[in-house]
């Protein structure tokens, strides 16, 4: 096996003397919890994607648990979103005391099947929640015309999407416009723009947008900012129960660092994806990722559907491995996780009937195939020709 200098990593930030540079500003400056550095992280992000306003948070599950709270889900209600996802998206409901409705993924995108969405609305649906999987944009054309026709809230989870685009109305739109009501970002070290760890919510809805952050600082009725700037003595309130949800201003000075060499990021994403594609051509039995016209994806993750049928996911990965490439495995289905056994969710049956208490589920079966046969292979910034040249051996390696 290749030595660790040798190994090609599954993922890589671009972080650099900038970076450090900012958050060296940050903590110079004597203010490093919330403050003007996260107020301009929010103005910059808002403008980079197109939305009306921007609101940092610690992370992006904490991001989705206030997007869901305020878009009214309380306990009882239910959220239609999918399985086929990371955890964070189903504990996000779970988190409001709702019940997550998983519904099936479309194959070829990993994304949520609008087709299977309205049988699943009850008086009980408070929301729809779809994820931009991979930083693949779902149909938002399709999703939002069923929550409009039911007068539900979309939540966009976009957790991978930063730099993401659709054709929405007939022209390229930035992922986090929002389309829906509210997205969600996520700038842990695996995305694109990191902040070591970090998320930001972004929305058109002025009092939403007031919610967020309200209740990411404790329902503080006047922020610190304002109390340490002014000249007279106040005594803020707390007006709710609220949460500790705030970034700081060293992540934020980090982020509006990334947040101008994004355009880079993903350009260079764009050509690593095209070349892969190229060299992984002849490769026989690999499907390679679908991008629907209406979508430019920002290439967060690049996933292989291995040859159908096959059972050899954890032996190929071995492989690849043992000969210095680290790869993951397909994006994980929440319902088949202990932490979902007994947890209060739904596949739209009963979940006795349908099975779905063994970890298998008849509904889910594109989230359950995603999760078992394919497999996410490197793709950073810093990558190589050789790199990728690399991998692709190391994968003809494993399918022999």
């Amino acid at each position: 096996m290749p030595n660790a200098e040798n190994a090609i990593p599954f993922a890589k930030p671009w972080t650099d003397e900038k970076d450090a540079h900012a958050a060296s500003r940050a903590i110079l400056s004597g203010w490093v919890t919330q403050g003007p550095e996260v107020a301009a992280f929010e103005t910059e992000f808002a403008a980079y994607v197109g939305a009306k306003h921007a609101c940092a948070v610690s992370n992006c599950t904490t991001a989705l648990h206030l997007a869901l709270l305020t878009a009214g889900v309380r306990p009882g209600d239910e959220v239609i979103t999918v399985s086929h996802s990371f955890i964070a998206t189903a504990n996000s409901i779970t988190y409001c005391g709702a019940k997550p409705v998983f519904v099936d993924i479309e194959p070829a995108t990993f994304n949520i099947n609008p087709a299977l969405i309205e049988r699943e609305i009850t008086p009980r649906t408070r929301a729809i929640l779809c994820v931009h999987q991979m930083g693949m944009p779902c149909d938002l054309n399709a999703l939002i015309g069923i929550a409009r026709k039911h007068d539900l809230p979309l939540v966009e989870d976009a957790a991978c999407a930063i730099g993401s685009e659709i054709n929405f109305a007939g022209a390229w739109q930035k992922i986090g416009k929002p389309h829906g009501d509210v997205a969600c970002f996520s700038f842990h070290p695996r995305k694109l723009l990191t902040t070591g760890d970090g998320g930001m919510i972004t929305t058109s809805h002025t009092e939403w947008d007031k919610q967020f952050r309200l209740l990411r600082q404790h329902s503080m009725s006047v922020p610190d900012t304002a109390r340490h700037s002014s000249r007279e003595v106040i005594f803020e309130s707390y007006l709710t129960v609220g949460f500790n949800y705030r970034m700081t201003d060293i992540q934020a000075a980090v982020g509006r660092e990334q947040l101008r060499r994004l355009p880079e990021m993903v350009a260079r994403r764009r050509i690593l994806a095209d070349r892969y594609r190229s060299l992984l051509a002849p490769v026989r039995g690999i499907t390679p990722p679908f991008e629907p016209a209406w979508a430019r994806s920002n290439w967060q993750s690049y996933c292989l559907r291995l040859p159908a049928g096959t059972k050899q996911q954890k032996k190929i990965m071995q492989i690849m491995l043992d000969a210095g490439v680290a790869t993951r495995r397909g994006i994980m289905s929440a319902h088949r996780e202990p932490a979902y056994e007994h947890q209060d969710w739904s596949c739209g049956s009963d979940r006795l009937s349908c099975g779905c208490v063994q970890g298998t589920c008849a509904k889910l079966r594109e989230s359950e195939l995603a999760q078992d046969e394919s497999i996410l292979v490197p793709l950073f910034h810093q990558m190589t020709e050789q790199d990728q040249d690399r991998v692709v051996e190391a994968l003809h390696k494993g399918l022999d």
